[in-house]
């Protein structure tokens, strides 16, 4: 943890001066032929492999003017964005403590197949929750480690959102989803990691491909 901080801190003293050519990274939602929409963070190169039809980074270009100017300029260069799934206490954990310290962010679910293969094309990870503050990505929720990252970044530790700010409700990592299947049994539930969310090896109703993080 602290040689991955250290290497992020170092990265943003290097920079120095030209922190403003850093750009916030880009999520393509792509329309292939069959109508089927994903996720990436690379355009398609060619008409078969699909069409984009809309572009975003982060929460602060939905935001767009409404952040204060310090905080936008801080979203703009590292908008964050958490992976998350459902009934995953560490991801609850994760998204609690952004909401408190009043970070603008994005959150992407992941709930089938297709999105745990999205998730490890876009972050190389296979466990949740992932925290990505720019380029830089952080598996498991810790709060120490998410808060070096926030503060490394330039993120205000207290909160400087309007009142009236409301973060993008979350979104599919891949749009399409499969559906549930009625047939299928819950299964007993395995302890967790301290901070990292492993569901069930088996179908459940609440995650109808049998994701294994």
């Amino acid at each position: 943890m602290k040689l991955r901080t250290a290497t992020f801190l170092g990265t943003l003293i290097a920079l120095g001066g030209l922190a403003s050519s850093v750009q916030a990274q880009t999520i393509y939602r792509i329309v292939g032929p069959d109508g089927k929409v994903t996720f990436s963070d690379k355009p398609p190169i060619s008409a078969e492999q699909g069409k984009i039809a809309t572009t975003g980074t982060g929460a602060a270009a939905a935001a767009g003017g409404g952040l204060p100017y310090e905080l936008r300029q801080v979203a703009n260069k590292y908008p964050v964005t958490i992976y998350t799934a459902p009934e995953c206490a560490p991801c609850n954990s994760g998204r609690a403590l952004l909401a408190g310290r009043g970070v603008p962010f994005t959150e992407r679910t992941i709930t089938t197949a297709e999105d745990t293969a999205a998730l490890q094309r876009l972050t190389g990870e296979n466990s949740l929750p992932v925290m990505a503050v720019g380029g830089q990505r952080v598996k498991g929720f810790s709060d120490v480690e998410w808060s070096q990252y926030l503060d490394a970044a330039g993120y205000p530790k207290a909160s400087a959102l309007p009142s009236n700010y409301k973060n993008p409700p979350p979104s599919p990592l891949v749009a399409v989803q499969k559906p549930a299947d009625a047939s299928a049994e819950p299964q007993e539930k395995k302890p967790a990691a301290n901070n990292e969310y492993r569901p069930p090896a088996g179908p459940a109703p609440s995650n109808p491909a049998g994701i294994t993080f």
